[in-house]
């Protein structure tokens, strides 16, 4: 099904949206989490708390892109409970280390993921990102978005790991430029 006839489905507060949606994104929304928190059983709360955040915003929202919409709420979702839980065992190491990577571009007296978070309200990551080349945003995204470790993004890249790692270094130092030259610093 086509994401122009789920958004039609909520609109019409139709319950098969939900199967829908769930049968298109709820794989994508589950690695997300699953990426974050380590734990199926947590994973799946986190798309099932997604199919009810879009339940409630669709109608009157209306996403251009709905699996990055679902994506992004699926992650916030389980960025919130991995804070809640206060584990740094989950996500195979990898969110506290995410985190630590990007409080060197992006240094703060807060916590670098809500940093990250009001920043990503904002449009000057998407400028930046922009800018760069696809090769780069996807390894970018790839880190950073859906949190994978440096080898499963040589694996879903097809480069080696210190190709991504390099890619990863200088694109965190280039975003640290332009943040400070917009003033975010």
């Amino acid at each position: 099904m086509q994401d122009e006839e789920i958004l039609a489905l909520f609109a019409l507060r139709n319950e098969q949206a939900i199967q829908a949606l769930q049968e298109k994104y709820g794989a994508l929304c589950r690695t997300v989490a699953m990426q974050i928190l380590g734990s199926p059983q947590d994973a799946e709360e986190c798309v099932s708390d997604m199919l009810y955040q879009v339940w409630n915003a669709v109608p009157p929202e209306k996403p251009e892109k709905l699996a990055a919409y679902c994506a992004a709420l699926t992650r916030n979702t389980a960025l919130n409970r991995y804070r809640s839980q206060h584990t740094l065992r989950r996500g195979s190491g990898e969110t506290p280390l995410v985190l630590e990577e990007l409080s060197d571009c992006i240094p703060a007296e807060n916590r670098t993921d809500q940093i990250l978070d009001r920043i990503a309200l904002t449009d000057a990551l998407t400028r930046f990102l922009r800018g760069e080349s696809a090769k780069n945003r996807k390894v970018f995204l790839l880190r950073y978005f859906s949190m994978l470790s440096v080898s499963q993004i040589a694996d879903e890249t097809s480069l080696n790991e210190n190709t991504v790692k390099s890619i990863l270094k200088r694109t965190r130092d280039a975003l640290r430029v332009q943040l400070e030259k917009e003033g975010l610093l």
